[in-house]
């Protein structure tokens, strides 16, 4: 049997090292499960359907998936969503509610501490 070896795309490895080091430095562990998230296989991560966050938040929330979202359903309220991937329809949905996508890192940035912010998935 081989040896896991943990995602081979470059871009997430850098995502989860760079969450590693801010969980590391802001003593957050927050940003440690986020990372642990994304290190699991890609049949294993979170797959989260905008129907299941329109349902489980409320109005100016900032949430994170550690995974991807995907179109399903509507969203029917202005929140934060931050993910390693969005479908195209799911972007499209996202953007008409009048909701603000912002990437993981980036909010690992504005947000080092972590505060008011919710996984989902």
């Amino acid at each position: 049997m081989a040896k896991r070896t943990g995602p081979t795309n470059p871009v997430l490895q850098n995502l989860i090292h760079e969450l590693k080091k801010k969980s590391r430095e802001q003593s957050v562990n927050l940003w440690n499960t986020l990372a642990d998230g994304l290190e699991k296989p890609t049949r294993q991560r979170r797959v989260v359907n905008l129907s299941s966050i329109s349902r489980h938040t409320k109005e100016n929330e900032t949430i994170v998936v550690a995974g991807k979202v995907l179109g399903a359903g509507d969203l029917s309220h202005k929140i934060t969503i931050s993910a390693f991937q969005f479908s195209d329809g799911a972007k499209e949905k996202i953007q008409k509610a009048g909701a603000k996508i912002v990437p993981l890192l980036e909010l690992s940035k504005e947000n080092p501490s972590g505060k008011g912010v919710r996984i989902i998935g």
